[in-house]
């Protein structure tokens, strides 16, 4: 098995290399290999004839850093295969910090791989920022991250900016959070005699600023004013509200006080979908995360549960319920996906459900219950095949009801009517139509058409009390026109 010693240069000064590192460089008889020739030290230690072998040939020939770094260590792997010695790789810095080509050696087991030191450039960059990492700082690879993890109230460091490509995706991805002028530092060559400090605004990171591979960018913390569009800050907000110096009328909810406007916003919720309104749907849809968000403050103001553990229900049950995408599980169809669903559920529940007909809440509206008692029990069998008996059995239901009201049976009347609702509900459900919303549109196409006939009299300066149903329907029509 070869064996590969690893040695990082540290930041780019020579009088940085440890004696002992120095040493090993200037008097080793082994093959060194160097990731890129372009850094301070490497340029040094060649004037005292060290001699390396870089793989800077690789970066022009790759157009994807991953493929760079693959084809770096299968050459040292190959190289240290060849020789009864260690053969040395030296990298910017210290190995173990932000070194992709270390990390996939130390990963391998085909070469024995020892990390011999170097000097991280971090004492010297925190040195020069005059900021304290205890106040918490995450250290960011520029090429590869995830804006979704950054920490915007942490100190935000981003190592390898090497060129103007990456500080713009970098730029990029801070602008979605962080406005155009927000203050930046740009770091140069961190704790040698080359160190600059320049500080700029985001707008202008990738804008007439030499960059280097000694080249760092640090974001201070953001204000909390500036992340009101975190989850964070929304959580430590309804948090603030309900706590002590808060909101009287937060402070004062429970889970029974706050039913009735759960109802109301997903309705207004509805409303703003029907319209199409952009706008509106984002408020509300906020309005909607607000009760959950309230709820779940007072699950952990109360001491049941967090918003943690509802964000964590409800992943864990999208895996579960999703294994064609998270595992191994093939669907053909959107029907093979209902199939495993129900499954699943069914999984999830146990024993808890007796009935095929468990599980529908009974707070639903009378409509949207008919229909989704009608769609547990047709997953059983129990429906029509076909839409001709479903006609025949609304006619029935309708002369029922027509028979009742001729009685003037009031109870029996209520019980007929029920039937014929619950048959269209049946009907809504075979031709896949929603009864809830369907009528929904009919109650908004109602009120703007009703609105029409109020706005006509009312220029003709006639009270509306005091018209004829003829006039009316007049203006009824005139708007089913103009739709």
């Amino acid at each position: 098995m070869g064996k590969i010693d690893v040695i990082g240069l540290g930041a780019g000064d020579l009088n940085q290399l440890p004696v002992g590192i120095y040493k090993t460089l200037t008097e080793t008889q082994a093959d060194i290999y160097t990731r890129t020739i372009d850094h301070p030290v490497v340029k040094a230690l060649q004037n005292e004839d060290v001699k390396f072998i870089s793989f800077d040939g690789i970066y022009e020939a790759e157009d994807q850093f991953e493929k760079v770094y693959e084809r770096i260590v299968d050459t040292l792997l190959d190289e240290a295969k060849k020789r009864s010695t260690s053969i040395i790789y030296t990298v910017p810095g210290h190995p173990m910090l932000a070194e992709k080509t270390v990390q996939l050696l130390l990963e391998q087991s085909e070469a024995e791989v020892s990390i011999l030191g170097g000097q991280s450039y971090l004492d010297d960059l925190f040195t020069a920022l005059q900021i304290d990492p205890i106040e918490g700082f995450q250290f960011v690879d520029g090429m590869e991250f995830d804006r979704a993890n950054i920490n915007y109230q942490q100190h935000l460091i981003f190592c390898q900016v090497y060129d103007q490509m990456i500080a713009s995706n970098v730029k990029l991805a801070l602008l979605e959070d962080l406005p155009p002028d927000y203050e930046i530092t740009i770091v140069e060559a961190a704790g040698t005699r080359q160190e600059k400090i320049q500080t700029v605004s985001l707008a202008d990171l990738d804008r007439s600023i030499a960059l280097s591979n000694l080249t760092t960018v640090y974001v201070p913390p953001a204000s909390k004013n500036l992340l009101n569009h975190t989850f964070t800050r929304l959580h430590e907000v309804i948090a603030t509200l309900r706590s002590p110096d808060g909101c009287p009328w937060d402070r004062a909810q429970t889970h029974e006080s706050l039913r009735p406007y759960a109802i109301e916003e997903v309705y207004e919720l509805i409303e703003a979908i029907n319209n199409e309104d952009d706008e509106n749907l984002i408020e509300e849809l906020g309005d909607v995360l607000l009760q959950v968000m309230l709820h779940s403050q007072i699950g952990e103001d109360d001491g049941y549960f967090t918003i943690d553990d509802v964000i964590h229900s409800i992943t864990t049950k999208m895996i579960h319920r999703h294994p064609h995408v998270f595992q191994d599980v093939e669907v053909n169809s959107v029907d093979d996906v209902y199939k495993n669903w129900e499954e699943l559920k069914k999984e999830e529940k146990g024993e808890q459900r007796q009935s095929i007909l468990d599980g529908i809440p009974t707070s639903l509206p009378s409509l949207a219950k008919a229909y989704k008692l009608q769609k547990k029990a047709a997953k059983v069998g129990f429906d029509w095949k076909e839409s001709d008996p479903i006609w025949e059995k609304l006619q029935e239901e309708i002369d029922e009801f027509q028979e009742a009201v001729h009685e003037k049976d009031q109870t029996e009347t209520e019980k007929e009517l029920g039937d014929v609702l619950f048959v269209i509900a049946n009907i809504a459900r075979y031709y896949k139509i929603n009864p809830e919303i369907a009528l929904e549109q009919t109650n908004q196409k109602f009120r703007s058409r009703f609105s029409y006939i109020e706005e006509q009299l009312q220029k003709e300066d006639k009270d509306i009390h005091h018209t004829s149903l003829e006039e009316m329907d007049y203006y009824w029509n005139q708007a089913k026109e103009r739709e």
